[in-house]
Parts: C-alpha cells; structure tokens; sequence
C-alpha cells in the first residue's frame, strides 16, 4: 500500500488512498501510527472519490478511532489533492467532504508551490446536545441556546473552567494565567477527555491569553493524546477567546508545532489558515 507522510505545523498524518477496496482501516490506521513499528502519525487520512465533492477525506486516530474532522489534516489532504500528478494544480477552492460535512478550502501559492491553506470550517456549535455534552439547560427546545463559558468542570478536588465548542468534534477550552507550557497536560488530558460529561470523549485545550492579537495553547486530542498542534483545537482556542472578548475577532493562536490564524466574527463561518508540507512517500507491507 502506498503512502504519503505529511505535516501541518508539527501534527503529522500518513495519507492513503481507499481505492476501490474496503480496508479495515481502525486497524491499519494503529498499526501505521506506531512511532516504532510502524510510519508514526498523529493519525491517517483516508482518501477516496465523493460524489458531492471534488474528494473524500476520512481521519483515523492513533487508537483507531474515526474523527468528524481534522483542522490540520484537511489542509494536508487538500495540498495532496492538487498535487496527486506530480505537478501543483492552481485552483481558487477546493471541496472536501468528511464526516463533519463539505469543506471549502482555499489554497495560497507562492509561485508555483502551495504554501497555506485556509479553511471554512464551518459555524461554531454551542448547544451542549449537539458538542455533546452531559448537562442541563435552561430550555432546552429553543432554537437558540447561548454559549457555555467556563462552566466548573470537577476533576477530584480540582475545577477547571471550560468553554464548550464543537467544531465538527467536540472541545472544552480553558484558559489560565501561566504559560500552557507548565501546565500537567499529560495528567490533565486523559481526564478530561473520559470525563463523564463528555460522551463521545472531548479535545481538551489549555490556553494563555498574549495579547487583543495571540494565544498560547496546548491541546490534548481526542484518541490521540498531546499533539503539537490542532487545527480544530485552534479554532475553538480562537472562538472561546472572542467570545470572552479577550481577542480580537482575527487571532494568531500559537501552538508547540507552530502557529495558525483563526477568523470569526462572532456568528458565522470560522476560518483556519496555515502551511501544510509534504515529508515523504514509501510504500506500507501489509502484515499477515
């Protein structure tokens, strides 16, 4: 099986292509995520043919678990969409179809190489039914329920403050006054992704306001533990702090792998923008 090794800002994903055959890919997708016996990946991308879109994208974490959507893969999986021929195809946008919904992607080229992709990842989901999350609202059958800002999430004798997001998956976001890098993320992280409000597991992120302009952020991924960036856990990083009006509403959020631009306006579309960087190709043998 032949594959692609890719990078956007540190988070790293091995792409395949489906073919026309049906893999068994939460299996394959542990047994090529392997750091030491396998190619080493945050998690794969699965591409095929769509008949709603100009491609396919399925992500598989490192635990074999399957992702709504991956902010950083996607713009990997866009950059090897155009560049399949061995050549860079100049496009304005790109659809994509995941499991979150179709993805416009817009690629940005600096002669004749794509350098970023910015994506419409869609409108922010605050309803606790739909992120999910296990709790009680006021009403919960009116058609708008409002944000929830650093709600007390209890782990042991500790609370942690959390905004609630889901952008095509779930995030719980929590800010703090000291730099994220001190933060016991490992500890934390599996925590709060098993904790019993969240049943579909939650991306946890702990985030440090810089400035009207930056934060500092680390992420626990769902399924796939502490990663050095998240494309989705960025986007949620930058709704939150503009939501608390701690940011304004174009915020750089800068991650351990490097950083991302996030653009919301308060109520539509949130848009990610970032480089994507091909590492290298090779061919996977199949295990019996």
């Amino acid at each position: 099986m032949l594959f692609t090794k890719m990078e956007a800002t540190g988070n790293d994903f091995v792409i395949v292509e489906a073919g026309d055959e049906d893999r068994p890919w939460p299996g394959l997708a542990v047994a090529l995520c392997d750091r030491h016996r396998g190619i080493g990946a945050d998690g794969i991308l699965v591409a095929s043919s769509s008949s709603a879109a100009d491609a396919r994208m399925r992500m598989f974490n490192p635990d074999g678990s399957e992702a709504e959507m991956c902010g950083n893969g996607i713009r990997c999986f866009a950059k090897y969409v155009l560049s399949r021929d061995g050549a860079v195809r100049e496009t304005s946008t790109l659809s994509i179809e995941t499991k979150a919904g179709i993805k416009a992607v817009f690629p940005f080229y600096d002669r004749d190489e794509l350098t970023a992709v910015k994506v419409d990842m869609g409108k922010p989901v605050f309803s606790p039914s739909r992120i999910p999350v296990l709790m009680k609202v006021a009403k919960p059958e009116k058609r708008y329920v409002p944000p929830i800002v650093d709600f007390p999430v209890a782990l042991g004798k500790r609370k942690l403050p959390m905004t609630f997001v889901s952008m095509g998956n779930p995030h719980a976001v929590c800010f703090t006054k000291d730099d994220p890098a001190r933060f016991p993320l490992e500890d934390v992280g599996p925590r709060v992704e098993r904790h019993e409000m969240f049943p579909k597991r939650v991306n946890f992120e702990i985030a440090q306001v810089v400035n009207q302009k930056k934060v500092k952020a680390r992420v626990w991924e769902r399924g796939a533990g502490g990663t050095l960036s998240c494309g989705t856990g960025a986007c949620a990083v930058g709704v939150a702090a503009i939501l608390h009006g701690y940011t304004e509403t174009a915020v750089e959020v800068e991650l351990p792998g490097g950083n991302l631009e996030i653009e919301w306006n308060g109520k539509d579309q949130v848009f990610l923008k970032g480089p994507a960087r091909f590492v290298f190709k090779g061919e996977w043998i199949e295990r019996n």
